[in-house]
């Protein structure tokens, strides 16, 4: 299991969210904590580096995020919303 981090500002996207999309984030927080490797990387020119995992039924929203994987901690840096 994955200890996940979120910073400020993307606690504050949270805030903002929609019931519906708090709903599907939750369900992205558990594959966050379970298989964080699950998500897609962010620039594919660097694999190395930021995580994109798509929540929400339509795929409505996306949480960007680095995996730490020595320490077993996944940082969450931008939560968007676009539904």
């Amino acid at each position: 299991m994955y200890r996940v981090i979120t910073y400020p500002e993307p606690l504050e996207q949270l805030e903002a969210l929609p019931a519906e999309a708090l709903t599907a984030y939750a369900e992205a927080f558990g594959v966050l904590e379970l298989a964080p490797m699950n998500g897609r990387f962010y620039n594919e020119a660097k694999p190395d580096g930021l995580r994109e995992l798509v929540f929400g039924d339509q795929g409505e929203g996306t949480v960007t995020y680095l995996i730490l994987e020595w320490q077993r901690e996944v940082h969450v840096v931008l939560v968007q919303w676009i539904g």
